[in-house]
Formats: structure tokens, sequence, C-alpha cells
């Protein structure tokens, strides 16, 4: 249950703080749960409440922005894939990255982490337009700046410290150190600090340096120096994000990288626009996994910027796999090297499709207990768009192979939001729970949750609550003589119910869905959610 806690933690607080802050009519700290929270910037708290005015306050309204950022995101992609190679590899490059489950699952949730990805995708795509289309370079060089300012206002310097380290590394590969003169940097720092300064001066003007100080030395050196919250990684911890986030097209990423790899040692002399692009992209993916491999704190999500990157260069390959087995078949010779590693990479990611949609076919076929409305026709589309792109893969189809891959996806995605998410509503406890506890609770009432994190409790409530992740603050609470509703596992509840001062009582119970694997295949009993009350 750690995953979907960190989950409901995370929308949570870029959920209810823009509802606070329309409420307080203070647009310029940030607070969670009626306390000041000053842990990222101000931006991506400014887009949730402009859509909470437009429309109202409400889950549709929070995450329509993150929604919008996806589909910018999707058009970076093409934008990339088009400039690295071809309109064709833009298309495969937006196809991979619009049919990415991950992707699909970060544009349903209110994380800051699609927008400071898209705005680091778009200042990567201001610099490859500005090389490989030289005319209009001053254009998009002020496109790329505007874009590094949205991205420090989102989430803080790494916006513009990645950019600027992958920029710096091509410039030197590129033998052209001396065009950072041509980067116009002056105007690009003055419109960087024209997009941020005005928070941090209103900050400072509030508070001092205090919180200023605590989010550039804490939340950004500190992490990147020492290990935060889960327990130190290795260095290969990134290489199993990197295959998940763009799965199933992940596959075919070994061969892209070794395709941007022959345009990165072809070095200088290869001026060709697309070899630029190219090169670009593999150091910006290059740069920002490395430099997050060497953090002492490491989250899978902090790498997620890349995702434009690969799904280009998936795109280039794609394209270019094509391409290359028109030009075998019409000459009647047998396919070049690189053709067969597109084909047989795009086997083994069809092979491994169908074979995890039979698996879950099977799981839905025995009938355990975790049955969801459309995941059969999930596992069904799986198996066959799998097997049927391994077939066209195999018969040297690469086009319709890539197609019917990205066809069964977005059928599946179509299935997933349309019909399996509602019928999962029934697992999620907080809502429902929440409604309870207004109907039921008394304005002085004490709301909260123990050794269980639900953040989102504030949302919904629209009040704020306790945490107590230990008996003795429980306890406390319960001791205080105030109406108490607090929401804990079952076998938490089994664990304090004797403990606790006075009598309590279990108002409701729902199930949690656990989604590990191993309580899936052995059908384990869904643990039980239950919300307490000192009260009858």
């Amino acid at each position: 249950m750690q995953d979907s806690t960190i989950w409901d933690a995370n929308e949570a607080f870029y959920a209810e703080t823009p509802r606070e802050m329309i409420e307080a009519r203070d647009y310029i700290n940030p607070t969670f749960n009626y306390r000041p929270r000053f842990n990222k910037p101000v931006l991506s708290y400014w887009i949730v409440a402009a859509s909470y005015r437009l429309f109202g306050v409400s889950e549709w309204s929070e995450r329509l922005p993150i929604a919008a950022a996806a589909v910018v995101l999707i058009a970076t992609a093409f934008a990339l894939g088009r400039a690295a190679w071809s309109v064709e590899a833009g298309l495969f490059a937006a196809l991979a990255l619009a049919t990415t489950p991950r992707v699909l699952m970060f544009a349903r949730r209110i994380i800051i982490d699609m927008w400071i990805t898209m705005f680091m995708g778009l200042t990567l795509l201001g610099f490859v337009q500005a090389e490989v289309n030289p005319a209009h370079r001053r254009r998009y060089l002020l496109l790329m700046y505007v874009a590094a300012g949205l991205g420090v206002l989102t989430k803080g310097p790494v916006a513009v410290v990645l950019p600027a380290l992958a920029i710096l590394i091509y410039l030197v590969v590129e033998r052209r150190l001396g065009d950072l003169r041509r980067m116009m940097i002056p105007a690009g720092i003055a419109i960087v600090s024209v997009i941020v300064l005005p928070w941090y001066v209103a900050l400072y003007f509030q508070h001092g340096w205090v919180y200023i100080r605590e989010f550039f030395i804490d939340e950004n050196v500190l992490r990147y120096a020492q290990p935060v919250g889960a327990a130190r990684r290795g260095l290969l911890f990134y290489l199993p994000v990197m295959l998940s986030d763009m799965f199933p097209w992940s596959m075919l990423l070994p061969v892209a990288l070794v395709s941007a790899w022959t345009a990165f040692v072809q070095g200088p002399d290869a001026a060709k626009p697309v070899n630029k692009a190219q090169r670009m992209l593999l150091i910006w993916v290059a740069a920002i996994v490395l430099f997050f491999t060497f953090s002492q704190t490491k989250e899978d999500l902090y790498i997620f910027p890349i995702v434009p990157a690969e799904a280009a260069l998936i795109g280039v390959v794609l394209a270019r796999g094509r391409e290359s087995m028109s030009i075998s078949a019409r000459s009647e010779r047998h396919p070049r090297p690189f053709s067969r590693a597109v084909r047989w990479s795009l086997v083994v990611t069809g092979a491994v499709v169908g074979v995890m949609g039979g698996a879950l076919l099977a799981m839905t076929l025995m009938g355990t207990r975790y049955q969801l409305a459309g995941s059969r026709a999930v596992a069904f589309m799986a198996l066959a768009g799998g097997a049927l792109a391994l077939v066209l893969a195999i018969r040297r189809r690469v086009t319709q192979s890539a197609l019917v891959l990205g066809s069964a996806f977005v059928v599946m995605s179509w299935v997933f939001v349309v019909t399996t998410l509602p019928d999962f509503e029934k697992y999620k406890p907080v809502a429902p729970f929440a409604e309870i506890i207004k109907q039921r609770a008394a304005p002085q009432a004490r709301i909260g949750y123990y050794r269980f994190a639900v953040p989102s409790l504030v949302f919904y409530t629209r009040r704020p609550v306790f945490e107590s992740f230990d008996l003795e603050s429980l306890q406390r609470v319960f001791a205080s003589g105030d109406e108490v509703y607090c929401l804990m596992t079952a076998e938490d509840y089994a664990a304090v119910k004797n403990t606790l001062p006075g009598p309590t009582y279990v108002v409701v119970r729902r199930p949690l869905f656990d989604v590990k694997v191993q309580t899936l295949l052995e059908g384990t009993a869904l643990p039980d959610i239950v919300l307490v009350s000192n009260r009858p």
C-alpha cells in the first residue's frame, strides 16, 4: 500500500493547495492542510487555481491542466522526431508516447512531474529547432528561455541546470564551445528572471530568506547530496525505470540509442541537421540519467523528462526501419543489420505484450477475487495485438507491426479509462468516507488518519486533518474529549482498540485494492479500511 499512499499524497498536495489559496485570497503563500508548504515553487498551484476559477473546484477541473500538458508533451515528441529524421518519425514518436501506459497514468494524476516534463521538453525542442533551423535561431532560443523560466517556477533550478548541462556537453561534442556567445545568454537570464523573480521577491518581503533557503538548500542541494526518504538505491536503479517509462516501446530503446550513438560518433563533420538533432537527443537522455544516477536521493520520476527524447529516438528507428526494409525489398537484397535489429525488437515487443495479455486473460478466466470490469477485454487486446504485431514483424512489415501495437494500446487505454477505472472506484475509500464524515461530524470534530496516510482527506472534507503515526499520539487525540473520526486499517484498529480511552466504534469499512503481484497470484483477501469514531 506504500505506493498508493505516495500517489495519494502527491495528488492531494497539488489539488488542495490551490483551493486553500482561493479561499484565503492569497496566491503568494502555498499551504496544505491549512499550514505553509514551500517545498515546491508556485506555478503548478496557480495553474490548478486558474482551472478551479474557470470550471469550479472538482476532480475534473483539477486534472484538466495535466491532461493538456500531456497533449503538449505528445506534440513535442512529434516535433522532436520530425527534426531528428522526418515527419513519419515524428508521427511514430507521438504514437509511442501517446500509447505508453505510464504516460496515460500520469496524464490522469495531478502531479507536478507532467508539467516539469512538458516545460523541459519544450526547452529541449527550442534548442533543437534553433540548431536545425538556423534562420530562425533567435526566435527558438527566446522560446527556449521562456520554457526554462516556466520550468523553474514549476520545480526549481533543475529546469535550468539540466538543460544547460546537456547543451554544454552538446557544444563540446560539436567543438563549438565558442557558440556560447550566440546563445543569447544575457537575454535568457533576463527572461527567466522576469518569470521567476516576482514570486520570490514577494516571498522574501513576507518571510525573509527562511523558505527560500529551505527550498534551494534542503529540497535541492541536500536531496542530491544526502539520501532522503527511500533506502539508498544503486547505480543501475534507473535502467529498469527507463524501460518501464516507455513500455511497450522500450524494447526498441537499445536500437534507438545505438542509432543515435552512430550520429554521435560521426562527430561535427556530419553536419546534417538530423544528425545534430539525434546527437542532442542522446545527450539529453544521457545527461539527465547520469546526473541523477549519482544523486544520493533517487526517485523514478526524477528522470521522467527524458521521455519526449526517448520517444523521438524510437520514432527515428521505426521510420528508418521501414525505409530500410523498403530499400531491401526493392533491391532484392537481404535486410541490413539495422533493419533486422528493428524487426526483431518488434518481435520481442509483440511477444512480451502477448504473453502479458495471455497471463492476464488466464487470471480473469480463473475467477480471482480481483475482478474489474473491462479487464478481460484489455487482456484479450494485449494478447491479440501482441501476437499480430509479432507475426507482422517476422514478415518484415515494420510499419504495420508498430501500428498494430499502437492501435491495441489505444483500444486498451480507452477500455481501461471508460470501463475499468469507474469500476475501480469501489476500492477508493477516501471520497465515500469523507461524505460520511461531512454528514456526521460537528464543526469542531477532529478528523484524521492513523498509520495510513491519506492526505486527500483534506481535499474531500475541506477541513484540516490530523496525522498520527504512533499509538501515543492517537491515544491523545481520543483522550481529548472531542468528537473524533479516524481512518486506519482494520488490522491496526484490532491492535489498538483496547488501548484507546473510552468506547470506539467502526462507522463503516471498505476494501482497499492491494496491487502487489504476490497478493494477486495468491488471491489473498483485500485489506479493509475502517472509519473509527468515539461517537456511535
